[in-house]
């Protein structure tokens, strides 16, 4: 327990003063020591105290447990030569220290302290003066730590402040509430907000799509602790030029109080970093490879065939995975038509996958009853343009969509076409199209790609078959 040295007054009355009442001043005094006492002892600094002398007047727990000195061998004695520090420094340190008496603010100093045990302690002091009703100066007090204890405070707060100012990476802060406390200044950019701005907004204000996986993840944290890997989630944030899809790479810790006896969870430590152009390659990379697969699957598959048009529906068997959920293979009226030729175009279709349930691609068009395309048909401008045609049916309700595809001779769920030309040996032999449900993306230019060079390889079985059949 602290202790402290304590002295009384006695105040002399005359002879027509007051009677002297009853001391009641004693327990008060009492009182107004022991909550002085406590105050010192739960402090987590080190404590001791001075007064004009250079006499020991406080010494808490703290001290205690750095030094081993107890408060009852501590007070009383005259600075700390001997027992505290070594007689070759004491001179030097308690004037350090004493000094702070007469100067103003406080003063830092490290230094090293014996412990009972005869041990160094290499410690970091802040000394101020402490003065009396008067004004003067009274004494010292010297709050003190041991030098690792302090540098592992000032790194977290540096690391802190490092986080929150300079870090490469997002770091926001989130209470138990699940809203942004603290945000740093790449992650405010990251949402396209002000750093203040979205302090204590709800999350479903800062992201368009996403915020409920997020959500997720930071109730599990609250609930569960740190995940043992980081996370990558997608979301959309809202931006002058509309939605953009992110990737960010998530890392979560728990935030609890340092003071409480039990953890209390203050909310959730979220780090990110935005991934999204390494993944965007990684999916590529994976499509692109698998597409690869695909093609060369189909040539191996299509050189078992007798027929030419079964290896043409082959082809497009193995390029409808993962790429289209339809596919039409249309055949130019006549076999095939050169460059130079004009007139009207027409197509037959000649195989087409089933509109019911998913299976291989049928063999249509015995009839060979031209399809019925209007004008400016995608198919058609494909034809005559000899490049690929991309459609789409645009942002409109499911009714109309249902219709343009309807009117255009697709599947009623389509509402993305891509239109590839046939062309072998310099000529032109008809269209495929590949068609996608709403539930797909829209074709990109790396799509038509793909779809061309499985044109290819169709143009080149459909010219096959008319040559066997000339011969």
């Amino acid at each position: 327990m602290s202790a402290s040295r304590r002295s009384g007054a006695t105040d002399e009355l005359g002879p027509d003063g007051p009677e002297p009442e009853p001391e009641r001043d004693a327990p008060e005094d009492s009182g107004g020591s022991d909550l002085l006492a406590a105050l010192l002892d739960g402090m987590d600094a080190a404590l001791c105290a001075f007064d004009a002398d250079g006499s020991v007047t406080h010494w808490n727990r703290e001290a205690e447990r750095i030094l081993g000195w107890t408060a009852a061998e501590a007070v009383g004695r005259h600075g700390f030569a001997g027992w505290a520090v070594r007689e070759a420094d004491a001179e030097e340190i308690e004037g350090r220290l004493m000094a702070a008496m007469h100067a103003s603010g406080r003063q830092v100093h490290e230094f090293a302290l014996l412990t009972k045990n005869g041990g160094r302690v290499l410690v970091r002091t802040q000394s101020a003066a402490v003065r009396g009703p008067d004004g003067k100066p009274a004494g010292v007090y010297c709050a003190f730590s041991e030098v690792h204890a302090q540098i592992d405070l000032e790194r977290s707060i540096a690391l802190s402040e490092a986080l929150f100012e300079d870090a490469a990476w997002g770091v926001v802060l989130v209470d138990a509430d699940l809203r942004p406390a603290v945000v740093n200044a790449h992650a405010a950019r990251a949402l396209g907000i002000g750093r203040t701005s979205a302090l204590g907004r709800p999350l479903g204000e800062l992201l368009a799509v996403g915020v409920e996986d997020l959500e997720g993840a930071l109730t599990h944290v609250l609930a569960e602790g740190a995940p043992p890997a980081p996370a990558e989630m997608w979301v959309s944030v809202r931006t002058a030029e509309g939605e953009q899809r992110r990737c960010w790479r998530s890392g979560f810790v728990r935030l609890a109080s340092p003071l409480a006896e039990e953890p209390v969870p203050l909310g959730v430590g979220w780090l990110f970093q935005d991934v999204t152009e390494a993944k965007q390659g990684e999916q590529e990379a994976a499509v692109l490879r698998f597409r690869v697969n695909q093609l060369h699957r189909a040539a191996r598959a299509a050189a078992e065939c007798e027929d030419p048009a079964e290896a043409a529906t082959v082809h497009l068997d193995f390029a409808l995975a993962g790429f289209a959920d339809h596919a039409v293979i249309d055949r130019v009226v006549g076999g095939s038509r050169g460059d130079g030729d004009v007139g009207l175009v027409r197509l037959v279709r000649i195989a087409a996958t089933p509109a019911g349930a998913p299976g291989p691609s049928l063999l249509t068009g015995a009839a060979g009853l031209p399809v019925r395309y209007e004008e400016g048909h995608p198919a058609l401008q494909c034809v005559e343009r000899s490049g690929s045609v991309r459609a789409d049916a645009g942002s409109v309700p499911p009714d109309r969509a249902r219709a343009w595809a309807l009117d255009r001779q697709w599947p009623g769920d389509a509402v993305h076409a891509m239109c590839a030309v046939l062309r072998s040996r310099g000529r032109t032999f008809g269209v495929v199209t590949f068609l996608r449900g709403a539930g797909r993306s829209r074709f990109e230019r790396v799509d038509a790609t793909y779809a061309e060079d499985v044109a290819v390889r169709i143009a080149t079985a459909l010219d096959l078959t008319g040559l066997l059949r000339e011969h």
